[in-house]
């Protein structure tokens, strides 16, 4: 009793005077809140603005005053206290088209005009990503129209950009990088790990960022930046925050998330704590049989059991749980330094890989009686500073430290077999970057840094017996106690040569330094190390080009690349049959060159159409073919003769695409907006012959129809994806006939598909708002390409929050 008093007094202290008489702004556009609206009077004698949460005081004002609203972004508006009253106290303010550019901060971690810079970007800011209701992070980029993404279960998610995906991608974090030196060729699911909750805008660079993110940088960078505390306004301390509640009907998916902020003049806290609990994930009525899933494999009494599904459109053992925590603090004590520091730690329920139980022996029969991941962990500290100064080094100088852990497992156990094969590997990712920003002038600035980077893998393996409940040692993934290293150094340029041609260019030196002791107890071979040293200089040049104020010509050439890490060497142990992957000391980085150019026009106020090209080409790709060891081509492996492989500089790939996206405001209130891509793209095989790319998606994209109104937002859209026939597929793709449909002649190959969805996103008060979300309207049975898992069939979703 004593706590809920202090907390209640707490809650006092901090929240402003409740008789006072308050109003608070949102746009019509989203229904959200504006900050920094600058509320006054006819006379500018009395002057006010809103704070975080678009709200402001606006006692000081008589009754009979005007009060004009000021923004930046939109059209000054002005309204008696009357007025506001009858509204209730919500003042709605229309979006300015002819508003500023939009920030931003991807391309050269610091806060740029959208207008300076050369390549694409997509960004998602908080109200899209709330109107979204993503279930992950992966469905948050899957939204965007322009990220596609794959799934082998429910617990995944593993983003494609431009034909690039898995490790030759760039996560980050708040500017801290995500990738580890264990990200694999193969689907990674650590996007699954931010908490789309916590998450206050997202940046996605399409196209290459080795300049200034270095290696893995190929397709394209996904930064996640989360929600910042918020500062006392006026003198006046501050308690807020957030309550929401989700449910969505085919995983029956429940999610529960609370964030809370309690601000001071100098100092600033804010709280997050997400958890969502996912069951089993139904499929649609109308679709490929291929897709069902008939029959599943129980343990009873210590006896595997194929069992037939009751109802085959529910995706048995694809549910999991999972939960998400965030703390910032943040520390302003003059206008020359900023002191913040962040914690995250997420972590999920064992999750099944889906895919591989449903996949089948030559006779048909299910392959394996489990199949899962253990708990995937995340946890990350970074402490960043930023200080302003006008030395003649920077401007502003940023300090980045960050430490972070992942722990990740695989279980795997044929039907019939008593072993459970395990395997548990752990990450520890230690990073410190020094970014530097200097303007020269109102046309130069240089942005250039340092950065370092270590990673310290342990893999432990085990075989677990079924019978006799004993485990004993066996093979781990990697070779324990493997590092990575990063040492770079880069410098950017940017710079207007007039009002209509800006400039942006720069370079990256990178060199790598891994290390790997084999362990000699399971296998016999003739090294006992791996110690990779590798270099690596890239670059990248581009021009924003604005002849007028209808068009908005960009041209951007870079180069980017990829350095080898421990999945490429140490996974020694995973042997296909009748072959085995060694260790190569030999490998250099492999290098992409891309060259893009967009155009964005302004056909008319309410009418913009952006278009862009792009060809990227991968030269020395690292790929898996036929090795030699000490002479031979084949070894006794486990007792069998097999042949010797290892990953190499071997191949080259092209990839190609076209991405156009057009927005109309047609009528008041009424909006049409649509995104497409095409990427196309060919890889070397072994006997020198090409095949279509593995990570090449079929066309995809969405249309969306919108209307706006003081309290309503309705949004109907359809999503849609090409088809892929057999011959469209890599070959590596044809092979995996269980997770695809098959056509009339019995091959695989990957159907197209559409959904029609609505959502509508209503504020009852400045305090509650809904949001209600039918997906898949008629109740398709689909699975996008190369996905292990079928996607939810029609689903209905609904959120509320409550804001304080």
């Amino acid at each position: 009793m004593r706590i809920f008093i202090i907390v209640i007094i707490l809650a006092l202290s901090f929240m402003t005077d409740s008789s006072a008489q308050k109003a608070t702004v949102l746009s019509r556009s989203n229904n959200q809140p504006v900050p920094s609206v600058t509320i006054y009077n006819k006379s500018k004698t009395k002057i006010t603005e809103t704070d975080f949460d678009g709200q402001v005081d606006i006692s000081m004002f008589s009754d009979t005053e005007k009060l004009f609203f000021a923004h930046i972004s939109h059209i000054t508006t002005s309204y008696t206290k009357s007025q506001i009253a009858k509204t209730e106290s919500i003042v709605y303010l229309e979006i300015d088209k002819n508003q500023l550019s939009e920030v931003i901060i991807s391309v050269s971690k610091w806060k740029q005009d959208k207008k300076d810079v050369t390549q694409k970007i997509v960004s998602l800011s908080a109200s899209e990503i709330a109107l979204s209701t993503p279930q992950t992070s992966a469905d948050l980029l899957q939204s965007s129209g322009q990220v596609f993404i794959q799934k082998s279960q429910l617990g995944g998610g593993s983003p494609m950009i431009r034909g690039f995906s898995t490790n030759r991608l760039l996560l980050t974090v708040d500017g801290v990088r995500m990738n580890t030196a264990i990200f694999r060729g193969g689907n990674v699911q650590n996007v699954i790990s931010v908490d789309p909750f916590a998450v206050d805008r997202t940046e996605v660079i399409l196209g290459p960022g080795s300049v200034v993110y270095g290696s893995d940088a190929i397709g394209g960078v996904i930064n996640f930046y989360t929600a910042q505390p918020k500062f006392a306004i006026n003198g006046k301390n501050r308690l807020s925050g957030n309550a929401v509640a989700r449910y969505a009907s085919a995983s029956n998916e429940k999610t529960r998330h609370i964030d809370l902020n309690v601000g001071f003049e100098k100092w600033a806290f804010l709280t997050s704590i997400s958890y969502t609990d996912f069951d089993h994930l139904t499929m649609g009525s109308h679709g490929s049989d291929d897709y069902l899933r008939s029959e599943y494999v129980e343990t009873i009494n210590g006896v595997d059991t194929v069992i037939q599904n009751n109802d085959p459109e529910t995706q048995l053992y694809t549910g999991y749980d999972q939960i998400n925590f965030l703390q910032k603090v943040y520390f302003l004590p003059n206008e020359n330094w900023e002191f913040s520091g962040g914690f995250m730690y997420t972590a999920t329920s064992d999750y099944a890989r889906y895919d591989r139980l449903i996949r089948t022996n030559d006779d048909g029969s299910l392959r394996s009686a489990e199949w899962y991941y253990g708990p995937q962990k995340w946890l990350m500290g970074n402490a960043r500073v930023v200080h302003k100064s006008r030395s003649i080094l920077y401007n502003r100088l940023q300090i980045t430290a960050a430490y972070q852990h992942f722990e990740e497992s695989r279980n795997d156990r044929d039907f019939g077999d008593t072993i459970l094969s395990r395997t548990r590997e752990n990450v520890d990712a230690y990073s410190a970057n020094f970014d530097f920003e200097k303007t020269f002038d109102k046309k130069t600035s240089l942005y250039y840094g340092l950065e370092y980077i270590l990673n310290q893998v342990h893999s432990e393996g085990s075989n677990f017996n079924m019978i006799t409940n004993e485990a004993v040692a066996a093979p781990s993934r990697y070779p324990d106690g493997s590092t990575w290293q990063s040492i770079a150094a880069y410098a950017s340029i940017k710079s207007k040569f007039s009002k209509q041609l800006r400039f942006q260019g720069g370079l990256r030196y990178n060199r790598i330094i891994l290390y790997s002791q084999f362990d000699d107890d399971f296998f016999d071979f003739p090294f006992t190390e791996a110690n990779l040293d590798t270099e690596a200089l890239t670059g990248t040049a581009g021009f924003s080009w604005l002849p007028n104020d209808l068009l908005h010509w960009k041209l951007n050439f870079s180069t980017a690349f990829r350095a080898p890490n421990i999945d490429d060497v140490g996974k020694i142990f995973e042997s296909e049959p009748g072959s085995v992957v060694v260790p190569n000391p030999d490998l250099d980085p492999e290098y992409a060159y891309n060259a893009e150019i967009g155009l964005t026009a302004k056909v008319h106020t309410k009418f913009t159409v952006d278009m862009a090209l792009f060809f990227t080409k991968l030269d020395n790709a690292l790929v898996r073919r036929d090795f030699e060891l000490n002479g031979e081509t084949e070894i006794l492996f486990g007792g069998e003769l097999s042949n010797v492989q290892a990953i190499q500089n071997a191949a080259n790939a092209d990839v190609y695409g076209f991405e156009a996206g057009i927005s109309y405001d047609f009528a008041n209130n009424f909006n049409f907006s649509s995104q497409y891509t095409f990427t196309g793209g060919e890889e070397e095989l072994d006997d020198g012959s090409v095949s279509p790319s593995r990570h090449v998606a079929p066309q995809f994209g969405n249309a969306h129809l919108s209307y706006t109104a003081d309290k309503w937002l309705i949004d109907t859209f359809a999503a849609f994806n090409g088809e892929f026939n057999f011959n469209d597929l890599a070959s590596s793709e044809q092979s995996k006939e269980y997770i695809y449909a098959k056509d009339e002649n019995g091959d695989p190959y990957s159907p197209a598909w559409y959904t029609l969805n609505v959502r509508s996103q209503y504020r009852f008060n400045k305090y509650i708002q809904a949001t209600v979300t039918i997906e898949n309207l008629t109740d398709q049975r689909y699975r996008p390409y190369s996905s292990g898992i079928s996607a939810a069939g029609r689903n209905f979703i609904a959120s509320l929050k409550y804001s304080f």
